[in-house]
């Protein structure tokens, strides 16, 4: 891992060793190679499929073909840039950088003429990104069902402590902590779904979409069907209707999706951060991490905070590409090409964004002395149940009576059961009543 203080880019020097996986994606070494395989695979896929049509290889061409193709490394890399400033056309410096290469080989040079055969640009660039993009979703999917995974596991291992939920700021209703886990793991899972049924496209039909060059060559192969087949072999499907770009809509709704995770992400930050001020979670002690600088009793929810920041960029980038990307003028234009050159740091983000909250929630545990204490503080809670329950025994003003009970006033359990004993209604009800705490009175939050 090479790291550069000179970098201006946190993901390029702060953040790097977290985003490892996604830079190996998204990086424009990674770029430069798909190109660099798309290409050669296209002509080989020529060969073999048509050969009467184009040019027969050998064992020999085929093995020298595919040797070089796997022989791609940062060499390759250089040698294209160099060939690019005199171009000044990155996708046309891959296929100059082949093209060199086959014309030093006796074997090779007669394959010359199929290098870039009857494309555009942008078709490289399409299926480049579409191989790119599934690439990162396989990751951002896989660190959502680990977090989801954690949620799931802590989740269950709260499900039996209350909690003292807060509606407007105000005492509410108690739930438990992990029904309130669940809430976050049920909305991300139905993210991760949505996911699963994303289909990345791309289009390899030439110059507008209409497969002109590949028609007037040879008009006996059916381009549609060949591009398709070739395309799906990088297990990315074809979008067969375009201009010279494929929409990107497809990419603006796998981002939406990712804004949506993230917002709840967000939201499952925040609602941490409040509960650790509110000392309803406690935060793990590191001896020899710093919380203020000045303040030494501090210990800080940096790990949530970090979270939040980083997820809220990715979505800012997010909104940027959504509003973008399916737009261009006409038949082309390069905006696109010069945005999707950034759409891997959404995900670089996006991947820092879960790996803060995972390490997050590994430093908190329930505090559960403050948690039963805040509970059996605020007895008013229960006059819920209790006007509930006046209603189904028939009484009209049910609702009004506790509110005269309890409205800007705090209860305490001696006042609450003398309010419950001098009520008109069934000893069973009553029974019922008088049964209860604000941390017994949780409803189905253990079944839901």
């Amino acid at each position: 891992m090479k790291f550069d203080h000179n970098n201006i880019s946190p993901l390029d020097n702060r953040y790097l060793s977290k985003i490892e996986d996604i830079r190996s994606i998204f990086s424009e070494y990674s770029l430069l190679k798909t190109r660099f395989l798309i290409e050669i695979n296209w002509l080989l896929y020529l060969c073999q499929k048509y050969p009467n049509y184009f040019s027969k290889l050998s064992n020999q061409s085929k093995n020298k073909i595919i040797k070089f193709r796997d022989s791609f490394d940062d060499k390759s890399v250089l040698e294209i840039k160099k060939i690019e400033k005199v171009t000044n056309h990155d996708v046309k410096a891959v296929e100059y950088y082949i093209k060199n290469f086959f014309k030093k080989d006796k074997v090779l040079n007669k394959y010359i003429h199929l290098i870039h055969f009857g494309l555009t640009s942008e078709d490289i660039n399409s299926l480049s990104y579409a191989i790119m993009i599934n690439d990162g979703l396989k990751v951002y999917e896989k660190d959502l069902k680990n977090l989801n995974t954690n949620l799931k596991k802590l989740s269950s291992k709260w499900s039996n402590i209350p909690l003292l939920s807060r509606t407007h700021g105000q005492a509410a209703s108690p739930t438990t902590i992990g029904k309130e886990i669940k809430v976050f793991q049920t909305r991300i899972d139905r993210e991760i779904k949505k996911l699963n049924s994303m289909v990345p496209l791309a289009k390899f039909s030439g110059a507008v979409g209409n497969y002109h060059a590949f028609d007037i060559a040879e008009g006996r192969i059916n381009w549609i069907t060949f591009t398709n087949k070739f395309i799906k072999t990088f297990n990315v499907a074809q979008n067969p209707v375009t201009t010279q770009i494929e929409p990107h809509d497809w990419i603006a709704e796998l981002l939406q999706t990712m804004t949506r995770a993230n917002n709840i992400c967000i939201d499952m930050s925040q609602d941490m951060w409040i509960y650790i001020s509110n000392e309803i979670f406690k935060l793990k002690l590191n001896k020899n991490e710093v919380g203020s600088s000045t303040m030494p009793h501090k210990v800080n929810p940096i790990d949530f905070e970090n979270a939040e920041g980083n997820f809220g960029i990715s979505n800012s980038l997010n909104d940027y590409f959504i509003n973008k990307l399916p737009r261009s003028r006409l038949q082309r234009d390069l905006s696109d090409s010069t945005v999707l050159r950034n759409i891997g740091m959404s995900f670089g983000y996006t991947k820092i964004g879960i790996t803060s909250l995972q390490n997050g929630l590994k430093k908190i545990s329930p505090n559960k002395d403050f948690i039963f204490n805040e509970l059996d503080n605020n007895w008013e809670v229960l006059t819920e149940a209790v006007q509930t329950v006046m209603r189904y025994e028939g009484i009209d003003d049910a609702y009004e009576q506790l509110k005269n009970l309890s409205r800007g006033k705090k209860l305490d359990k001696s006042s609450y059961k003398n309010f419950v004993n001098s009520l008109d209604i069934s000893d069973k009800s009553k029974e019922k009543l008088l049964s209860l705490t604000p941390a017994k009175y949780i409803g189905l939050a253990k079944k839901v």
